[in-house]
């Protein structure tokens, strides 16, 4: 099968959506699937160089919609030549772009996917402070992206609440099939002595128990809600772990926010973006996993901790956390600030050997729903169905 993946960016500063395509792209390979990704990225941009699977980089793409004059040509020329094509993302010229060349097609039409990975989330349309995004968005609806949505193949869903959430938020919503194909994740690497270093050295030394938080410095992700409610329940008398706040966006204003409204504790710690041995070292040495997000589409942070068999507590906003409660792998509030503060009572209300436990079902959540393999025979056995017989 040749494959085609189309991003609007596949820079990984970028996070998310272009890490989910590189992990989709590992575990499809392993299947005998030739993988090639057209993007609007700059064709200069340094990261290509490090990317071992093929990428067309027509861009740069130019204005918010990323427009890259490159893009559509390419497209015409090749587009015929692949069996599937699937869509990663929307809102950008990538999706007027690939619909309004496969829709003139007349043969070798190859079948045609939309991955959202979390876009069509309500909460992106009644989230406060998106008003203006929010209309953008009804408007590049009835213009373009429920074309590709109820006229291509068929939609792929990281997890079944991803797939009913979706339905919520655009009208007419009527794609031809709505499939969860999953999203893995590579297993950790063993734990070694050197990790724990280097994450204690980015911390200044850090030493005992603590809890993690690690992604984006952003509004999105509830890192206001959880440091909140941490100082209360340390104003209340109870003895909490330090907490290990690491991430990028500590420049934003919301960074310097966050910032202030901890500045009072010096428990809390900001390392800033750890990657590599130290991230690993963070997971592996952390009690648990802290994610209180207002909208987070699959998580892989909080799949990387299940995988170092650590518990997460996670908001019910996380949309894997159906899969965490049915392994009794985590624990699961609201995303509130009392939500937060019912979280981390009930974690350390737990004996140290429910906590242990908890740690060994978050590692059989992993092996069960989350491993690269397990996503990829998903994948492959829902975009098989739609490939003409003719290709």
């Amino acid at each position: 099968m040749r494959l085609l993946h189309v991003i609007s960016e596949l820079d990984p500063k970028i996070g998310g959506t272009s890490q989910a395509v590189r992990t989709i792209i590992e575990g499809l390979s392993q299947l005998d699937v030739i993988n090639e990704v057209v993007s609007l990225d700059d064709p200069n941009a340094p990261f290509l160089g490090d990317i071992t699977f093929v990428i067309h980089a027509t861009g740069p793409g130019k204005t918010p919609w990323k427009i890259a004059p490159k893009f559509i040509p390419w497209l015409a020329e090749n587009l015929h030549t692949y069996d599937v094509v699937i869509v990663h993302g929307l809102w950008h010229y990538h999706t007027y772009a690939i619909y309004k060349v496969w829709s003139y097609l007349k043969v070798n039409k190859p079948a045609l996917y939309l991955m959202p990975h979390g876009m069509l989330d309500p909460w992106f349309q009644r989230a406060a402070g998106r008003k203006l995004k929010a209309i953008r968005n009804w408007l590049f609806w009835k213009f373009t992206e429920q074309n590709i949505i109820n006229r291509g193949d068929g939609l792929l869903f990281t997890c079944e609440t991803e797939k009913i959430v979706s339905r919520e938020s655009f009208s007419p919503y009527a794609p031809k099939a709505e499939k969860v194909v999953g999203l893995g994740v590579e297993s950790p690497p063993n734990f070694a002595v050197r990790m724990e270093e280097e994450f204690r050295r980015k911390c200044n030394g850090l030493t005992g128990e603590f809890l993690l938080f690690l992604g984006r410095i952003n509004i999105k992700k509830g890192v206001d809600l959880l440091i909140k409610a941490y100082l209360d329940l340390k104003t209340k008398g109870v003895q909490l772990p330090r907490l290990v706040i690491a991430g990028p966006g500590l420049d934003s204003p919301f960074g310097q926010s966050v910032l202030k409204l901890a500045s009072i504790d010096k428990d809390i710690v900001f390392p800033g973006m750890l990657s590599g041995d130290a991230k690993w070292g963070a997971f592996y040495k952390c009690d648990a996993f802290i994610l209180p997000s207002h909208q987070e589409n699959f998580g892989i942070a909080v799949v990387e901790a299940l995988a170092c068999s650590k518990p997460v507590l996670i908001s019910d906003q996380v949309n894997i956390w159906r899969e965490i409660n049915t392994e009794k792998a985590g624990i699961v509030e609201n995303d509130t600030e009392s939500g937060v503060n019912k979280m981390l009572k009930q974690w350390m209300n737990m004996s140290a050997e429910q906590k242990k436990q908890m740690g060994l079902n978050a590692n059989t959540a992993f092996h069960t729903h989350f491993t690269i393999s397990r996503a990829s025979g998903k994948m492959i056995n829902a975009i098989s169905q739609a490939i003409p017989t003719s290709n």
